[in-house]
């Protein structure tokens, strides 16, 4: 049954870091960056945030930076919309996923 709360909860801080995401004004964030997963871990304590962006792996970088320097902000925002016990500790981990993928698309477009 934790496995379940747990799973839950990851999906609902990804939803919501997802709304946080539109919110942010640093210029190093990018407008275009979404957020491919987040990993939580067992006792909650802990979250790794995947961010990937439309514009490249450079840019997610970039991106990472800036939320890394939001990430106070972030957590509390977390805390209070999701009425946690207590908040995950952030990480936030650049991902190419969207980019790998949209070459793939393109390569099995071509093949057409």
């Amino acid at each position: 049954m934790p496995n379940f709360k747990n799973s839950r909860m990851a999906e609902d801080i990804k939803r919501e870091m997802t709304a946080i995401l539109r919110e942010l004004k640093d210029p190093r964030i990018d407008k275009m960056l979404t957020i491919v997963r987040a990993d939580l871990s067992g006792d909650m304590s802990s979250c790794k945030i995947y961010v990937s962006s439309f514009e490249g792996i450079e840019r997610a970088n970039e991106s990472v930076q800036g939320l890394k320097s939001a990430a106070g902000f972030i957590k509390r925002e977390l805390f209070h919309r999701l009425k946690m016990r207590k908040a995950p500790e952030l990480t936030f981990i650049a991902d190419n996923s969207i980019e790998r993928s949209a070459e793939i698309s393109k390569k099995l477009h071509d093949l057409l």
